[in-house]
């Protein structure tokens, strides 16, 4: 590690968290990296930095502190370094290994096209993860929020985000599209249009399992239900019905006793409640409509009941299928309908890229929008934890705008350091805030007779009411 990074020297007054055979060290005094962020980032890092120490402060009594060290990204960086994203800020974060930022601009006019973007691909920060819950109080367009409890899995590095794409009307679009329509598609009614953009989705075995393997390791380490894979694979079967064939086969591969598959379960159940029945009604009662079916296709459900009767009746049978964490799987399109109307019965969804930023944003406006959803973006040994809404320049330094996302996120920080007291802290001084109804002006004006306050003084709230967890507590 060096001594200085960006020309500021490394607090010496802090240790660096460690990564060794897939586990975290954390000591009592780790130096976390912050990028306080444009625009509106500026207030909303002042805000949670005091909720941040004063959560630690209150929890530990001493024993524990952050020791925070600021790296630069985004404007600031910009205007000092004469460059969006130093080469020191990411050595920084890679040897400091957890960080936490406020939001980037994307700059205009060429170059990097995305910050966020860029951090995630450098350092392989291939899961974006955004949980999203209900806070009481909290205005929601909704019938029933608090039915809203999910954490979403999103592959971070491939999909169309891979940014491997071709404007419209260059010489290299048309090479690409002359390559496509003369050999890949010759023999075929498909071709591509001439004057077409072209980009490429790139979903691989790679990407895909080791972003699953996250989400089912988290859910069996919270106790959470079921992992829900989603895709659009009835229509794009080679990428993200790839994706979802890839899914079932990791949590098979290597977490097979600790899981249930959905079709597994139909079948155990029927097992369960007709010892009698045989493979071929229990066939029919999976797959409705089998008798119409080719024969190549009911033998191949035959033969899948048959293996699950076998090789897991023993292990999963008798009602145990129904302790196990369920892994299926639903149509993205569906799933949109599903998070409005049954959001109750899902917990975790892995999802490709792009589907994922659709769904994050859909979930987290049932429950107070972006300005109060947290994100973290974390690979194997990295982790940056993240706003994940806008920098809203006209409210810059105006100290109005909600520090809702950044201090949950801190929240999905100190969680992932294994500091939970200060985590809960935190989440019950801003719930308690919020159901007293002193907010800032987005849910002020959602809400009758409500009290706005600045975004520092929703920070004094959350810490006022931290008090009363740990008077309570202590009682």
């Amino acid at each position: 590690m060096a001594d200085s990074y960006n020309g500021i020297r490394v607090p010496s007054s802090g240790a660096r968290v460690i990564y060794d055979h897939g586990r975290y060290q954390v000591p009592d005094n780790p130096i976390i990296p912050f990028i306080e962020g444009d625009g509106t980032g500026r207030d909303i890092w002042r805000a949670s930095v005091r909720v941040f120490d004063a959560a630690v402060t209150k929890a530990y009594q001493g024993r524990r502190r952050v020791v925070w060290y600021e790296v630069f990204a985004g404007e600031k960086a910009f205007s000092r370094f004469k460059t969006w994203l130093p080469q020191d800020t990411i050595d920084a974060i890679r040897d400091l290994r957890v960080a936490i930022k406020g939001p980037l601009t994307t700059p205009v006019g060429g170059g990097i096209r995305s910050l966020n973007v860029t951090l995630r691909q450098i350092l392989d920060l291939y899961a974006c993860v955004r949980p999203v819950k209900y806070y009481k109080g909290t205005p929601s367009p909704v019938k029933n929020p608090e039915r809203m409890d999910v954490v979403i899995y999103r592959e971070n590095t491939e999909d169309v985000y891979a940014g491997v794409e071709w404007e419209q009307g260059t010489a290299e679009a048309a090479k690409v599209i002359e390559f496509l329509n003369r050999e890949m598609l010759k023999g075929s009614k498909k071709q591509i249009r001439p004057d077409s953009g072209i980009g490429i989705k790139p979903i691989s075995v790679t990407g895909t399992k080791r972003l699953v393997r996250m989400a089912i390791a988290f859910a069996l380490e919270s106790g959470r239900r079921t992992v829900t894979l989603v895709h659009k694979g009835n229509i794009q079967k080679f990428t993200e019905g790839a994706f979802c064939k890839w899914g079932y086969e990791l949590a098979m591969q290597e977490f097979r006793q600790q899981v249930v598959t959905e079709r597994e379960s139909w079948v155990l159940d029927n097992k369960d409640r007709n010892p009698k029945i045989t493979t071929e009604e229990i066939a029919n009662l999976v797959e409705p409509g089998l008798e119409f079916a080719s024969d190549d296709f009911r033998h191949s459900v035959y033969k899948e009941v048959r293996e699950v009767l076998t090789g897991l009746y023993a292990t999963h049978g008798n009602g145990v299928w129904k302790q196990k964490l369920m892994i299926n799987d639903r149509i993205a399109d569906s799933i949109f309908q599903q998070i409005v109307t049954r959001a109750d019965e899902y917990s975790i969804l892995a999802t490709p890229n792009l589907n994922g930023d659709y769904i994050s944003d859909a979930c987290a406006a049932q429950v107070g929008g972006l300005g109060i959803a947290p994100g973290a973006n974390i690979g194997d040994g990295y982790a940056v934890f993240e706003a994940t809404h806008g920098t809203a320049p006209k409210y810059a330094d105006k100290d109005v705008i909600n520090p809702g996302s950044v201090i949950l996120s801190g929240v999905m920080m100190f969680r992932f350091l294994g500091w939970g007291e200060a985590a809960d802290l935190i989440e019950h001084g801003l719930e308690r805030s919020i159901e007293q109804k002193r907010v800032t002006y987005d849910f002020e004006r959602l809400m009758p007779g409500a009290t706005k306050v600045r975004t520092s003084e929703f920070a004094d709230a959350i810490i006022q009411n931290m008090d009363s967890a740990v008077l309570s507590a202590a009682h």
